[in-house]
């Protein structure tokens, strides 16, 4: 997945930081061999490091009734349901070419 783009005069919100100076001259150093604004830097790898950090949900926790429920539900024959049947018999938008 890519990190979320914007163009620089899109922006309209606000973010402030503090780094060590070692950190800045890190990210400087990364930003012009990238060659980004550092800002642009900046944004691109935490928009990239927030993406994965939300992809990464892959543990999810529940109880022994919860998990039971859920193997219950898909353990059940499916229901006839037109909506979808529908919805997967048209071509999709951009296989009309």
């Amino acid at each position: 997945m890519t990190a979320v783009a914007s163009s620089p005069s899109a922006r309209s919100a606000r973010l402030g930081l503090r780094a060590t100076p070692e950190q800045e001259v890190v990210l400087r150093r990364a930003a012009e061999v990238a060659h980004k604004s550092l800002t642009d830097f900046i944004l691109d790898s935490a928009c990239l490091a927030a993406e994965q950090t939300l992809l990464d949900q892959r543990l999810f926790m529940v109880s022994g009734s919860q998990y039971q429920a859920l193997m219950d539900l898909l353990d059940r024959p499916e229901l006839a349901n037109e909506g979808l049947r529908d919805l997967f018999a048209r071509k999709a938008p951009w296989d009309t070419k």
